[in-house]
């Protein structure tokens, strides 16, 4: 059985199983472990027992999914700083990664004016704020959110999916992979 991020026996991606592929890797994208069923569907090569080798395949396959499977990745989703310890509104790794850039951690301003802005977002362009916040504190993503919410928003749906690869990517490094 796969245990943590670790792979089941050492083995390789394109050795694994469907239903182990899917527990190590399926956390990966937000809530969607539909795209790391498709890959596996689709055949795993050599090529994707790397990280950098399974993130190229898993991002095809969100980006050939078309507008409508990446709105529905994107509302996936959780807005920042809004339920941290809420019951499951969060996955764990999202709860962890807030938390990491302190966003568990805001003032009663801070807070207010994550809560005004994710609303603001929302209504202007149909999907939550989305952000690789890690590596980052709660000042540096506000700045961000500030930066982004004038957006066009055409523009702000492309940079909306780059950080949920972002995220994907960070997510992936942390899975110990077998030569």
């Amino acid at each position: 059985m796969v245990t943590g991020d670790r792979l089941q026996n050492q083995r390789k991606p394109s050795e694994m199983g469907r239903e182990d592929f899917i527990a190590v890797f399926g956390h990966v994208y937000e809530k969607s472990p539909w795209i790391v069923d498709q890959a596996w569907d689709q055949g795993l090569a050599i090529t994707e027992d790397t990280p950098e080798g399974l993130r190229l395949a898993l991002a095809a396959i969100v980006e050939e999914a078309g507008p409508e499977l990446q709105l529905r990745l994107l509302h996936t989703h959780p807005d920042l700083a809004g339920k941290l310890g809420v019951g499951d509104v969060l996955t764990a790794k999202s709860r962890s990664e807030q938390a990491g850039a302190g966003l568990d951690q805001c003032t009663d301003d801070e807070y207010a004016e994550f809560q005004s802005l994710n609303q603001c977002y929302t209504k202007q362009f149909g999907f939550p704020f989305i952000l690789a916040v890690r590596g980052r504190n709660r000042q540096q993503v506000l700045e961000n959110f500030r930066s982004r919410i004038d957006n066009d928003c055409g523009d702000e749906f492309a940079e909306a999916l780059r950080q949920v690869h972002r995220i994907a990517w960070l997510r992936l490094q942390e899975i110990e992979f077998y030569d």
